[in-house]
């Protein structure tokens, strides 16, 4: 097992209805008569000063590397590593005014599995900026000395690389960018502009370290940030390839979005009125590649692994972790569950998912340092029987068609060009494919279709009469799948059981499925 931290909890008791008469208002004057119950920051504020400013502050975030820096912050010699949180997006007004209100406080509730909570209020945001309204001062931010490390969360989508490795230059906002590099709207506008200025004015380049959850994140980010820089001006190009880092790092904690009655729920368990609480489970990890430029946080102090190389851990949570949130993300769904824990403590889907991780993902990983395979897998399955904090298949099933190019395409890829065979995933994908064109789930329940950063990879599929249509479009799936023609005709398969009979009576069904389609062929191995 390679140290993932597990968050020591102590039991706080659900309060009993009516004990809250007034709830404590969240913010900077109200800390200190917060219930005791809820733990404090263990440094003054004051005296912490912005070295990192973040991108994208969201749930995820402020549930991670949010909550870190908490912890490093209590230790006198850090007060120079607090956060500056900035959000570029119209949709986070909301979340804006609501941080700005409480001076950017806010709680975390972990659960256990056990539904044992654990509520610390995160004072490590001493700073934040809307950039839509603010455009010029977070410019002028982000060129500041003190701010040493911008951090990223801006979903996979948003680095814009597509399935060539080609930067989306065509972008709108990457125009609207390049074209008023004093007014940007997009991340790479404002990290290039802000490095334009630094270089201009000599000053040491920040580090840019991305938290998102994708493989070689660091990579990808140098891999935007460059090409975006070339297109406005090769020579800073040069500079940023020579002088700024870009570690890998690979994040893990199971954070759900925060809804009205996720909120209700929190704020009634703490007797805090916060309006932007974060649940997540109590378990999290950070392994981070050890390359900075201008110094860092002790992260190792607050339980970072700090590496050389983050791959064999990025791959091992990718291919497990994420890989299986995406096989049960659909099938599930479509099958009218709503709930991961529920999916996960069903047994027919508890099992597709451990013949998964034992017999598709897990076979392609070896020598990863310090990490037991078999306890890794059985942990994950605990995580998301997790009933505590209720993650919802609603949030796997989001974004399909940037998540499973990187979470399920390696996987396939592997079994597909080693014979291996991968019914579990044509599963998954005429599951998938039944839920892109159909818009119901089994029981004719409608539901909307969430994908903010596919929908040009995904609209021929959904207007396609063929099944194939979606085997036949290698960026999503990978050059194999379409010409592999046992594959195919698995999916083919899968693909008619789904649609006349649902997503549970073809995974019941899965192996008298597949070896009518190709009777001698061999049980999956």
């Amino acid at each position: 097992m390679f140290s993932p931290i597990q968050v020591k909890l102590s039991i706080i008791q659900p309060f009993t209805e009516g004990f809250w008469q007034i709830m404590s208002l969240l913010n900077a004057s109200t800390l200190k008569s917060l219930p005791q119950a809820i733990e404090r920051p263990a440094y003054d504020r004051g005296s912490i000063r912005a070295g990192i400013a973040h991108i994208g502050v969201g749930a995820f975030h402020r549930a991670h590397l949010a909550v870190y820096l908490n912890q490093c912050l209590s230790q006198p010699d850090q007060a120079g590593w607090g956060l500056l949180g900035i959000n570029l997006l119209e949709h986070d007004r909301p979340l804006a005014e609501a941080l700005q209100a409480q001076d950017g406080l806010y709680t975390v509730t972990a659960l256990s599995p056990e539904g044992e909570a654990h509520t610390q209020v995160v004072g490590t945001m001493v700073e934040y900026l809307y950039a839509p309204d603010h455009p010029a001062k977070v410019l002028e931010r982000l060129a500041d000395p003190s701010i040493r490390i911008v951090s990223l969360t801006i979903t996979e989508g948003g680095y814009l690389i597509d399935h060539k490795g080609r930067f989306q230059l065509e972008d709108a906002t990457v125009q609207h960018d390049l074209a008023s590099p004093e007014a940007p709207q997009g991340v790479f506008g404002y990290l290039i502009g802000a490095l334009a200025l630094r270089r201009e004015r000599g000053i040491t380049p920040f580090t840019i370290m991305s938290c998102d959850n994708l493989r070689h994140n660091g990579s990808q980010a140098r891999r935007a940030c460059l090409a975006f820089a070339e297109a406005r001006d090769p020579e800073l190009a040069g500079w940023i390839g020579e002088h700024v880092a870009f570690p890998n790092a690979m994040v893990d904690r199971i954070t759900p979005a925060t809804t009205p009655e996720v909120k209700a729920r929190l704020n009634e368990l703490t007797g805090v009125e916060d309006q932007v609480p974060v649940l997540c489970e109590d378990f999290v990890q950070w392994v981070l590649e050890d390359r900075f430029g201008d110094g860092r946080p002790a992260f190792e102090r607050a339980g970072v692994q700090l590496v050389s190389d983050v791959t064999p851990y990025e791959e091992a949570k990718i291919r497990l972790l994420n890989g299986a949130h995406q096989m049960l993300s659909y099938p599930a769904f479509m099958a009218g569950l709503r709930q991961v824990d529920v999916a996960v403590r069903d047994p027919l889907f508890h099992d597709y998912l451990r013949d998964f991780l034992d017999q598709d993902a897990g076979v392609w990983l070896h020598s990863l340092p310090g990490m037991e395979l078999d306890s890794y897998k059985a942990l994950l399955l605990r995580r998301f029987g997790n009933h505590a904090i209720g993650d919802q298949l609603a949030r796997l099933c989001l974004d399909g068609g940037s998540k499973i190019p990187g979470f399920l395409m390696p996987t396939l890829e592997s079994c597909l060009a080693n014979g291996r065979d991968a019914r579990r995933l044509a599963y998954l994908l005429a599951c998938y494919d039944v839920y892109l064109k159909r818009g119901t789930d089994d029981a004719g329940e409608a539901f909307e279709l969430r994908e903010p950063n596919a929908m040009d990879l995904l609209e021929p599929i959904i207007q396609s009469e063929s099944p194939l249509t979606l085997l036949q479009t290698p960026v999503l799936v990978g050059p194999r799948a379409a010409k592999d023609t046992r594959f195919v005709a698995q999916y083919l398969a899968l693909h008619e059981v789904i649609r006349a009979s649902g997503a549970r009576h073809a995974l019941q069904q899965l192996d008298r499925i597949v070896e009518a389609v190709d009777p001698s062929h061999e049980p999956a191995r």
